[in-house]
C-alpha cells in the first residue's frame, strides 16, 4: 500500500547559510520523491536523511517526531513550505495517511532498551532481597513487588544488574515486532542500530512481508549493506547533487564492504 505517494521539500533559500534546516538541502537539486511501498532514503553521516524523515514525520503529524528547544520556528516554516500527495485505492479514491503512522528513531528504541532492562533489574533486585532477608520463596516475593511497585528500589547497584540481562538486539527486534501492525505508514531512521547482520536481514525480510500482505508503507533512513540488499525497496542516495535513484549494489557504503572483503578474500578460503 502507497498512503505517501510524493514528497518535496521546501526550494526557498536563506540569506543566511548556516540557518537549519535550509543548509541541509541547499546545495540540493530539489526534486519531489516518489514513494513505493518500502522507499529508502540512504546517505552517509550529516547527508540529511534523518532530518529528511523528521520533516516528513512532522507534515504528516506521525507519532514520535521530533521538536526542539532552539530553531523550531525555522523547522515549522520549512514543514509549512513542503508538500505532498497521498496514494490511491485500485479505484482511484484518494487515501488518508494513518493515524497511526509512526516515526520511530534509533534513540527511540535504544531509550525502550534501557527503560526494560532497569524495570528488570528493579524487580530482581527487590526479589533477591527479599528472598535472602526475609526467607521468603521467589513467588511470594515477586507478588510482594508487584504490590508494592518499585518506587522504593532505586539503588544504583540493582540499575547495574540490567546491563548484562538482555541482548539488546533481541530486544529491539521484539519492539519493533510489537510496534508493526497493518495497515500503518512507518517511518524508521536506522532501525539496524543495536541489531546483528542476522537480525537485520531478519527485520528486513519481516517488512517485506508487512508491505505485501498486511497493507504497510515503510519509509527507512539506513546505510546498512544488509537491508538494504534484503528490502525490496526504491533506494534514493542523498550523497548525490540530484539525490537520485540508486540501485543496492551502486553505493558507497556497500561497495566499501564489497572492496574489503574482496582484499581478504584469501581468508576465507581453504
Amino acid at each position: 500500500m502507497i498512503y505517501l505517494s510524493t514528497f518535496a521539500i521546501s526550494e526557498k533559500r536563506m540569506k543566511n547559510p548556516n540557518i537549519y534546516p535550509y543548509n541541509v538541502f541547499r546545495t540540493k537539486d530539489i526534486f519531489p520523491f516518489v514513494f513505493a511501498p518500502i522507499t529508502i532514503i540512504y546517505g552517509n553521516n550529516g547527508s540529511g536523511k534523518s532530518t529528511l524523515l523528521n520533516i516528513i514525520a512532522q507534515k504528516i503529524n506521525a507519532r514520535g517526531c521530533e521538536t526542539y528547544a532552539y530553531g523550531q520556528d525555522y523547522i515549522d516554516k520549512f514543514v509549512c513550505e513542503c508538500r505532498f500527495d497521498v496514494g490511491e485505492d485500485e479505484s482511484g479514491t484518494a487515501l488518508h495517511i494513518p493515524k497511526d503512522s509512526l516515526y520511530m528513531k534509533s534513540e527511540d528504541i535504544l531509550f525502550e532498551i534501557k527503560k526494560i532492562q532497569q524495570e528488570d533489574a528493579l524487580e530482581r533486585g527487590y526479589v533477591y532481597d527479599l528472598m535472602k532477608q526475609k526467607k521468603m520463596d521467589r513467588e511470594s516475593a515477586k507478588k510482594s513487588f508487584e504490590s508494592y511497585g518499585n518506587c522504593q528500589w532505586s539503588r544504583k547497584e540493582i540499575l547495574q544488574f540490567a546491563q548484562e540481562k538482555y541482548s539488546n538486539g533481541e530486544t529491539a527486534m521484539q519492539l519493533f515486532m510489537d510496534a508493526f501492525v497493518p495497515d500503518r505508514l512507518y517511518l524508521l531512521d536506522e532501525p539496524e542500530v543495536s541489531l546483528s547482520p542476522q537480525n537485520q536481514v531478519r527485520l528486513a525480510e519481516e517488512m517485506n512481508k508487512m508491505t505485501r500482505f498486511l497493507g504497510c508503507q515503510f519509509i527507512i533512513a539506513t546505510h546498512s549493506p544488509f537491508m538494504l540488499g534484503t528490502l525490496q525497496a526504491k533506494i534514493y542516495d542523498l550523497d548525490t547533487e540530484c539525490m537520485e535513484e540508486a540501485q543496492w549494489y551502486e553505493l558507497e557504503n556497500v561497495r566499501f564492504f564489497y572492496e574489503f572483503f574482496e582484499k581478504n578474500r584469501e581468508l576465507f578460503q581453504g
